[in-house]
C-alpha cells in the first residue's frame, strides 16, 4: 500500500508542477523537452522504489527540474538571443524550388523527406515550392508559391485572366 501512495503523491505532485510551469512549456515537445519529460521518471525512481525512504529527495529534484524549465521558457521569452540558442532558428531547405544542399547536409534531411512534406502539402514538384523550412520544433513546413503570390502562378498555368 504504501508504494500506491508513494505513486499517487508523485503523480499528484507532477500535475500540479505541470500545471505551475505552464501548457505552453510542453505543449509541443521539441528534442529537449522530450529529453526532459524523460529525466520526470529517473529523478523519483529511488522514491518510488523505496530505495530512499523518504520522498523530500524526489520533490527537490522534481522542483529543480521544473523551475528549471520554467526559468528557460522566462529566459528565451524575454529574450531573442536566448530563443536562438536555446531552442535554435529555422532552417531553409528550399528556396524558390532548388535544394540548399548545405543546409540540407548541415541538417541531415535527405531529398526523399522533403518529397514527402510536399506531397502531404498538395505539391507534386519541387518547383511548386517557393519555401521548405526545417522548424525548430523538428517539424518541416511547405509554403507553395501560389500561396505567396495570392493565386496568380496557379490562374496561370491553367489559362484564367485576373481580370475576369
Amino acid at each position: 500500500m504504501e508504494t500506491v501512495i508513494r505513486v499517487a503523491f508523485v503523480y499528484v505532485f507532477v500535475l500540479f508542477a505541470l500545471r505551475v510551469v505552464g501548457k505552453r512549456e510542453f505543449g509541443q515537445l521539441t528534442p529537449f523537452d522530450l529529453v526532459t519529460l524523460l529525466l520526470i521518471p529517473d529523478l523519483v525512481t529511488q522514491a518510488l522504489l523505496r530505495e530512499d525512504y523518504s520522498m523530500t529527495n524526489a520533490v527537490i529534484a522534481l522542483c529543480t527540474l521544473f523551475t528549471l524549465v520554467f526559468m528557460t521558457s522566462v529566459l528565451t521569452h524575454l529574450s531573442r538571443r536566448s530563443q536562438e540558442i536555446i531552442e535554435g532558428t529555422p532552417t531553409v531547405l528550399v528556396h524558390d524550388g532548388r535544394f540548399i544542399e548545405r543546409n540540407m547536409n548541415q541538417q541531415r534531411v535527405p531529398p526523399e523527406e522533403v518529397y514527402a512534406e510536399l506531397r502531404k502539402a498538395g505539391l507534386e514538384r519541387l518547383d511548386e515550392a517557393l519555401w521548405v523550412i526545417l522548424e525548430t520544433d523538428g517539424r518541416i513546413s511547405v509554403v507553395p508559391k501560389r500561396d505567396w503570390d495570392g493565386g496568380a502562378a496557379a490562374s496561370e498555368e491553367r489559362g484564367e485572366d485576373r481580370a475576369a
